[in-house]
């Protein structure tokens, strides 16, 4: 029974310490400009540069929405985004990726 114990409590030690493991952050992306949105981008907020546009060669038109997964393998919340429009406008934004479930930009 002793062993039993044993291979119990470091099975429990195991699990505990194991380090967190990175989620997929998604959420819906609402375009309620008056312009199309023809770049996104967002990135960690430590960080430096800005990965690629999650958009690709795709736009998100006025009045549309689109879901957005960030699957970076990555165990943080806090992320950068840059919105580029067709009018050459930007934005850009700090967001908690973990507790937000759709972003509207207006």
């Amino acid at each position: 029974m002793s062993r039993f114990r044993s291979a119990i409590a470091l099975l429990t030690s195991v699990l505990i310490s194991s380090p967190a493991t990175a989620e997929d952050l998604e959420f819906v992306l609402i375009n309620s400009s008056e312009y199309t949105l023809v770049e996104f981008y967002t990135s960690p907020a430590d960080v430096g540069s800005w990965e690629e546009d999650v958009l690709g060669n795709d736009v998100l038109g006025s009045g549309y929405s689109l879901n957005i997964t960030v699957a970076d393998g990555r165990t943080q919340c806090i992320y950068d985004m840059l919105m580029i429009f067709e009018d050459g406008d930007r934005l850009e934004d700090q967001v908690d990726l973990c507790e937000m479930g759709s972003y509207t930009i207006e």
